[in-house]
């Protein structure tokens, strides 16, 4: 355990970094469309986001996709860049509960778990293909 003393969980800066570079590694076919997508990175999800999804614990909000699925966007909808919330609290948490990932890896899973609903995938089209919690 001596390698962790004096170290500190990333920042919320050093989160979006991570996330970052899995958008920037992403075949070229997604990350032009992704590009588009604004990245924000929270502690937590707000207060009235959980109340509205129906969250009592903000510790089981790791991500969340904010926007109109291209599969379904029209020259009509409304302005407004699509959002991939990460939550970084939780990630760490579920990180530390795990403990068989490496962080990088967790925050660019979460990322591309969103970033696959703007793309118009629903959760068990991702969970066919993506067999991450195997």
């Amino acid at each position: 355990m001596d390698g962790w003393n004096g170290r500190l969980a990333p920042t919320l800066a050093e989160f979006e970094a991570l996330a970052e570079a899995a958008r920037a590694s992403l075949p070229e076919a997604f990350r032009t469309p992704a590009a588009t997508v604004v990245l924000r990175v929270e502690d937590f999800a707000p207060e009235d986001l959980l109340d509205e999804m129906e969250i009592e614990d903000a510790f089981e909000l790791t991500g969340l996709y904010e926007g109109i699925p291209m599969t379904e966007k029209s020259v009509v909808d409304p302005g407004g860049p699509d959002v991939i919330w990460l939550f970084r609290r939780p990630i760490l948490d579920e990180w530390a509960a795990r403990g068989d990932v490496p962080l990088d890896e967790l925050i660019a899973h979460v990322f591309i778990h969103e970033l696959a609903h703007h793309f118009g995938w629903s959760d068990d089209d991702i969970a066919t293909i993506d067999r991450w919690w195997e």
